[in-house]
């Protein structure tokens, strides 16, 4: 008997409690034996190739965004731009909502938010760690911080950042069994979408200077933005933007944790903060916070030999792209001295015109949180056992992070 016959049967199920445990194998499996995959139960098809992934995002043309990105039955549908903003738009209804929007949230906007990252970095440093006794990373610092941050951004006050972030990870959880959006999901949809159209009456009536206000100005050739376009944006930035930086922060020290000779190398030196980026950007490429995106087959898709209808629903494994043997060299092995010209090849942002508009927030903030991690840490440990994981379909990452510190 061959190692094909012997080998169980080739499941590819993004809502099981177990393959969330560990994609890894399976993503494998699916390069190697199905890299155009059909789920005949749940009726959506599943790139896995970094060659596929990597074409397929530049090319709406085929591979639509106009029902979502989510392969939710009730979240699947044309209206979806609705909640997600132009990521689910193609074309030049994409383009215009973009622009726009890139005139509120530009690059310069982003680079002055350093100062602040650092100042709220370092107020939750010495609130959790003063002591370097055992504390939940993602409940006192990566959890915290990125709300903090885009909730400045967007002005919301900090009274309401504690729930705002509540009903962001009520939106991606999903109970073990579940298939599809449950009723508190949209329930905290609804909240937020709400939430936010009210911060924008009161922006109309007061303006401040916030993103939100921005976003109420922000002018093309006479073209502005719709209020459901603005609130529906804010409602991408605390859903996407906080969730996967989050979840970007808690997966760097879990694989940091688990290689003591590489840990050792990046925590050496408090003034040495040299792998801080490299570190960034390995963990981006071995565990991404965003693991599949769904697309709308405009046109009929083949893979060696096998052909996905015009129709179909897709998803792009970015979680399989950034572990491709065909790409990356021991792609199972989480490497800090990967070279570059390797790193650049990661999809865990997407690409074309769809790359993802904050890339930049979430690495400038990353890169400020694990600096100053480095300035003050000597050494840590995770609790493995005791980690918590966040159960969503297309995010990965912890719900808690036990770790216990020894401080400089």
């Amino acid at each position: 008997m061959t190692v094909a016959e012997s080998a169980p049967p080739l499941v590819f199920d993004p809502y099981d409690y177990a393959f969330q445990a560990d994609p890894y194998p399976t993503y494998a499996r699916l390069r190697a034996e199905a890299p155009l995959f059909h789920n005949e139960e749940q009726d959506f098809w599943a790139l896995s190739r970094h060659a596929d992934i990597a074409a397929a995002v530049r090319d709406d043309a085929t591979f639509s965004n106009r029902m979502g990105v989510s392969i939710d039955r009730t979240a699947w549908t044309p209206h979806a731009h609705l909640v997600t903003s132009f990521l689910a738009l193609d074309g030049a209804e994409q383009q215009r909502l973009r622009s726009l929007v890139s005139r509120a949230f530009t690059p310069r906007r982003v680079r002055e938010l350093a100062p602040r990252v650092q100042q709220l970095t370092e107020k939750y440093f010495d609130a959790a760690f003063a002591d370097g006794a055992t504390h939940d990373w993602i409940g006192e610092v990566a959890g915290r911080l990125p709300m903090d941050v885009i909730s400045e951004m967007m002005g919301v006050p900090e009274d309401d950042r504690a729930e705002v972030r509540r009903q962001a990870d009520l939106v991606v959880h999903r109970e073990d069994g579940v298939r599809d959006v449950p009723p508190r999901a949209i329930e905290a949809s609804m909240w937020l979408m709400d939430y936010y159209a009210e911060m924008l009456r009161q922006r109309k009536a007061h303006p401040t200077d916030d993103l939100t206000s921005a976003l109420l100005v922000a002018e093309i050739d006479g073209d502005r933005l719709l209020d459901s376009e603005i609130t529906a944006f804010l409602f991408l930035m605390v859903v996407a933007g906080n969730e996967t930086t989050t979840k970007l922060l808690g997966n760097a020290l879990f694989h940091l944790a688990a290689h003591p000779d590489q840990q050792a190398q990046v925590l050496a030196d408090p003034q040495q903060l040299d792998l801080v980026v490299p570190w960034i950007e390995e963990t981006l490429r071995h565990d991404t916070s965003s693991q599949m995106v769904a697309r709308h087959l405009l046109r009929e898709v083949t893979v060696e030999g096998v052909t996905a209808p015009a129709g179909a629903k897709l998803v792009l494994v970015l979680g399989s792209a950034n572990r491709d043997e065909r790409v990356f060299t021991d792609p199972e092995v989480f490497d800090l001295h990967r070279p570059k010209a390797e790193l650049a090849k990661i999809l865990s942002f997407g690409g074309g015109r769809h790359f993802c508009l904050g890339a930049n927030l979430a690495r400038l903030e990353a890169r400020v949180v694990l600096e100053e991690f480095v300035r003050r840490v000597r050494h840590y440990e995770v609790d493995r056992d005791a980690a918590r994981r966040v159960h969503s379909v297309s995010v990965r990452g912890f719900a808690s992070l036990p770790v216990h510190l020894e401080l400089r």
